[in-house]
């Protein structure tokens, strides 16, 4: 089936020729004959068959008309200029939204709609004047979207269609209570259009659905195959020392234009990105401490091609819609079966083709059987030659110390940056709330307070010289003023 099929307005179509879409794929050819006629839709189907492109499709195909200025601007709940948003996308991670933004600009170019993107870790006065300058489309991470709900920013009262993108993902960062917020703060479900889609239906999510849509068509892509077909999937069994010669062999061999590559600790992506530069291979990280600037344009850097591989934890597994990514690397098993799934969906996106390695060490062997139980099939097994094995390019002494000296002025600046958050939690004042003063540590003895006359004070003739110092002499004649300020006690029989 081909768009021109859809009845889709003239300007639609220019974007999807823009975009290079011809035919639909099996998740648009379901999913938008019912989403254009209006009708709430709740939508499983596998990473990159072209989810974004069918609620994208569906919100220009609906916004098309300009909207009606807005009246009674600056009234509680509604921007002080321009107008409210009439289309949301809420999205699980920053890099999700931002390519959501960048899918929507191509997609909806001919349009005249107003799309803005508004997540953390970037300026927020920036993001609030585009916001205050009116929006038709805004995409959006749940933190920021009530951030500005709250502070009169935004208005959600003329939402006239809503996308919850990744709504399993939702769950897992626990974002799902401020999705309830903001669904309760839209019109009726009756008054709106609502969309989800997830890569599972589970109960909760089918529950979220049932509870704030207007009876969701559910509408299945492929349930029974769990991973993308056209990726072509291989296992290794490897010793935990042996994978790094491994890796260096197969990208020898396969030579990836553009690759990603996983494991399951940040650590770890800083030691793979350290050995990798060092052997002659360009490679970079993102995780989740990263400034979302320097991820932005590592991200950036990824898409161009000026960056060959791009290293990541889970976190990095889900929203990354890149294009063109040959090949997917486990250096790590993830210990989540779900995330298998999504590591590998970063290639062969839109029907195109990719191959999957993964390596099973000593440590994460144990994740297998429930990937491939969770999955339904056997990971085929591949047994590498001696020939598949590089050498590695060791560290000179100099590139050692060098190494050395940089985690350990890394772990310096973690291990202070602890301590600052802990002595703010602590407050100014009380055992480590001081400035400078590591918590749990005693606090410093205040000065003794000067003399009344004002100077040095006339020195006490029993403390010079004593053995007991000047503290144990001071106690004695404590001991002496109380005895003489006694009172005497009455005589047997008599009065004092």
């Amino acid at each position: 089936m081909e768009f021109d099929q859809l009845n889709l307005r003239p300007e639609v179509l220019s974007g999807i020729n823009d975009a290079g879409f011809i035919s639909l794929t099996p998740v648009q050819e379901a999913a938008l004959p019912v989403t254009l006629s209006g009708k709430d839709a709740a939508v499983q189907a596998q990473t990159g068959t072209g989810k974004t492109a069918a609620f994208l499709i569906t919100i220009f195909n609906k916004l098309n008309p300009p909207p009606p200025a807005m009246s009674a601007a600056g009234q509680a709940g509604q921007p002080a200029s321009g107008r409210a948003p009439r289309a949301l996308v809420i999205a699980p991670t920053r890099e999700l939204a931002v390519q959501i933004l960048e899918d929507a600009k191509v997609l909806g170019a001919h349009t005249g709609l107003k799309m803005l993107a508004v997540y953390g870790g970037v300026d927020y006065q920036k993001q609030k004047d585009e916001l205050d300058k009116g929006v038709d489309l805004l995409v959006g991470t749940p933190g920021r979207l009530i951030d500005y709900f709250k502070q009169k920013h935004l208005s959600l009262k003329y939402i006239e269609i809503v996308v919850v993108d990744e709504a399993d993902r939702m769950f897992d960062m626990g974002f799902i209570a401020d999705i309830r917020y903001m669904l309760r703060r839209m019109p009726p479900f009756d008054r709106r259009q609502a969309m989800l889609f997830s890569a599972t239906l589970s109960f909760r999510v089918m529950e979220l659905a049932y509870e704030h849509m207007n009876n969701p068509v559910k509408i299945e892509i492929s349930p029974e195959q769990v991973t993308v077909e056209k990726v072509e999937q291989s296992l290794f069994h490897v010793g935990r020392q042996e994978k790094f010669s491994l890796l260096l062999g197969l990208l020898k061999k396969e030579a990836p234009p553009r690759s990603m590559m996983f494991v399951n600790t940040k650590r770890e992506a800083e030691k793979l990105v350290e050995r990798l530069n060092r052997n002659g291979h360009p490679a970079n990280m993102i995780s989740g401490d990263i400034p979302q600037k320097k991820r932005l344009r590592i991200l950036n850097e990824f898409k161009a091609g000026r960056l060959p591989i791009l290293i990541g934890t889970d976190v990095a597994s889900r929203g990354l819609h890149i294009e063109g990514v040959t090949h997917v690397f486990n250096y790590d098993l993830p210990q989540d079966p779900e995330d298998y799934v999504h590591r590998i969906g970063r290639t062969a996106r839109a029907g195109a083709t990719g191959k999957a390695y993964s390596f099973a060490d000593e440590q994460y062997v144990f994740g297998l059987e429930p990937i491939e139980k969770y999955i339904g099939m056997k990971i085929p097994v591949a047994w590498p030659d001696e020939d598949m094995f590089a050498v590695e390019k060791r560290r000179t002494p100099e590139e050692k110390r060098a190494s050395e000296e940089r985690d350990r002025v890394r772990r310096e600046e973690r291990a202070s940056l602890e301590e600052r958050r802990r002595g703010g939690r602590g407050g100014r004042s009380g055992p480590g709330g001081g400035r400078g003063q590591s918590p749990g540590a005693t606090p410093a003895r205040p000065p003794r307070p000067p003399s009344p006359a004002g100077g040095e004070g006339k020195p006490r003739a029993a403390n010079a010289g004593s053995p007991g110092g000047p503290q144990e002499q001071s106690g004695e004649q404590a001991k002496k003023r109380r005895r003489r300020h006694r009172k005497p006690k009455p005589p047997e029989g008599g009065k004092a």
